[in-house]
């Protein structure tokens, strides 16, 4: 169980960084590269505030939206691993364990869709 959940983490630590870093790289070939004014901040534009935006982005060729494809598998990678955990404890058959880890997937995902709890 170990190898695999450290396996995943590894998987998904490297992908999100090599899709990042792969917006971040056509971004720049498009030419931005240019300096920003820090002096000011700039959020993200309102159509990559949500996952469906930020797919809808990717797929329309936006660069920017693909480096925030790769926060979300950044985000989505710790979620993986309680949620193989809680699979693993489940084919293990420990309840308890398997309790823990929805009670845990539970408050993440309420974390993530912004309810405080």
């Amino acid at each position: 169980m170990d190898r695999w959940i450290g396996a995943l983490l590894r998987a998904g630590v490297i992908l999100s960084a090599a899709v990042a870093f792969a917006g971040g790289l056509w971004h720049a070939m498009q030419g931005g590269a240019r300096f920003p004014d820090l002096r000011i901040f700039h959020g993200e534009p309102a159509e990559l505030r949500s996952v469906t935006g930020v797919l809808r982005g990717v797929a329309a060729g936006d660069s920017i939206a693909l480096m925030q494809l790769g926060l979300l598998l950044l985000i989505a990678t710790p979620v993986a691993r309680v949620a193989l955990a809680m699979v693993a404890f489940a084919t293990q058959r420990d309840r308890t364990y398997v309790a823990i880890a929805l009670i845990v997937l539970a408050v993440l995902a309420a974390s993530l869709a912004g309810i405080r709890l």
